[in-house]
């Protein structure tokens, strides 16, 4: 590339702007909002910081050296006597332009968590086998998890859950007469590998779909429960809306 008076170059500053530009953007999700959550699990945001910080540095480290670089050559230009050289300096690689749209998204417009649109195109997460269940506490209702409901429903013998009334907490995934999917959707390590839990809710309004609720009820009888015929389904006696939590992708208790 043919530069003047031992510019560096004029892609040289872009290619430190967009490591700083990604750096900000991983620091905008992860340290200063919880947005990351929507796409990685909590364990993983010490590591987006870490990710987004070394960037940052890199760049600003770039610009620095860029810039002293500019003035040597600069100075060495003067020395002979001309203003033209010949330099062998590359662009910035096709490819690397294809981090800018995710880094302006990043500081500009989140994308959206995982909801109801996938939930409702992958198949319920498998039930792990339990042998042993202990008692259930008295509590009514009994706060419980959606995956913790699913294996007393198809696993515990003892049919504990029989005619007791639990509350649980998720988001609407629409479906079928009349029926819809009380859902979550758990992380392993980032949105890649997400898979849903889901009870089947008869009964209650008709909500939007992603509206964040917590539904009390009774099992809805179908198939032997304790075993793998049982329905995984709830008779709703009460829907109510509540904020979409801090981590969405934890099959937690219900709050309150």
């Amino acid at each position: 590339m043919k530069t003047a008076g031992g510019n560096p170059g004029p892609y040289r500053p872009l290619k430190a702007g967009l490591l700083v530009l990604c750096g900000l953007g991983l620091l905008h999700v992860s340290l200063f909002t919880d947005l990351c959550l929507r796409y990685v699990k909590e364990g993983m945001r010490p590591l987006l910081i870490a990710s987004g910080a070394v960037l940052l540095l890199l760049g600003v480290a770039s610009a620095v050296l860029d810039r002293g670089e500019g003035a040597g050559e600069h100075h060495h230009d003067r020395a002979e006597g001309t203003g033209e050289h010949h330099h062998g300096h590359s662009g910035v690689p096709r490819v690397s332009w294809l981090l800018l749209l995710p880094a302006l998204s990043l500081l500009l417009y989140a994308p959206p968590a995982l909801g109801a649109y996938t939930a409702a195109r992958q198949p319920a997460k498998a039930v792990v086998h339990d042998s042993a269940f202990d008692p259930l506490p008295r509590t009514s209702p009994l706060p419980m998890t959606l995956s913790d409901f699913t294996s007393r429903v198809r696993q515990d013998r003892g049919q504990a859950v029989k005619g007791r009334t639990v509350r649980m907490t998720g988001f609407v995934t629409p479906g079928h007469g009349g029926s819809w999917d009380l859902t979550r959707i758990i992380l392993n390590c980032c949105a890649a590998d997400a898979q849903s839990v889901k009870v089947r809710i008869h009964g209650g309004p008709a909500l939007p779909a992603d509206t964040w609720v917590t539904v009390t009820g009774t099992w809805h009888p179908g198939g032997t429960l304790g075993t793998g015929s049982a329905a995984v389904a709830l008779d709703a006696r009460t829907v109510t809306k509540v904020p979409r939590p801090a981590n969405g992708y934890q099959d937690a208790l219900p709050l309150g």
